[in-house]
């Protein structure tokens, strides 16, 4: 398990950006993963003020994010660069105090390149998923 303090070691996203709490399984080439949504959250406010419901686009980041920690893991601090997002669907509204199960898995993987299937779920109801697609890439130094 990798708890929030050592995600932050291995992600270059900070509040409120990051959308990973805790990893809760890991292999080579698999992740699951944990998003608490709280009412907290800044994108509450405006989506939406009477009806709050995460973003899909969020929801997908949240996927993203966790691909990242998995590739990362792997690679050592190298960037995760997002390069595309195919057969994305919304099945489940996700609302404060659901717990996001994010399950990530590497399908293929050629030079700097991997693609992964991602599924986002809500007690065992599946809330998105989707085919993501990454590029590794050397960290810029400053």
């Amino acid at each position: 398990m990798i708890d929030i303090r050592e995600i932050q070691t291995i992600l270059p996203h900070a509040y409120p950006m990051l959308l990973v709490d805790r990893v809760l399984e890991m292999t080579d080439d698999t992740i699951v993963a944990l998003k608490n949504v709280t009412i907290n959250e800044p994108f509450f406010t405006g989506h939406f003020p009477d009806y709050p419901i995460m973003p899909g686009v969020l929801i997908m980041e949240a996927l993203a994010q966790a691909a990242g920690v998995l590739a990362l893991s792997q690679e050592g601090k190298r960037l995760v660069f997002y390069a595309g997002m195919d057969k994305v669907k919304f099945k489940r509204q996700v609302i404060p105090g659901d717990q996001l199960m994010l399950k990530v898995r590497i399908v293929k993987k050629r030079g700097p390149m991997a693609v992964v299937e991602a599924k986002a779920e809500v007690d065992g109801e599946l809330a998105a998923k989707g085919t993501l697609t990454f590029a590794l890439g050397d960290k810029i130094e400053e």
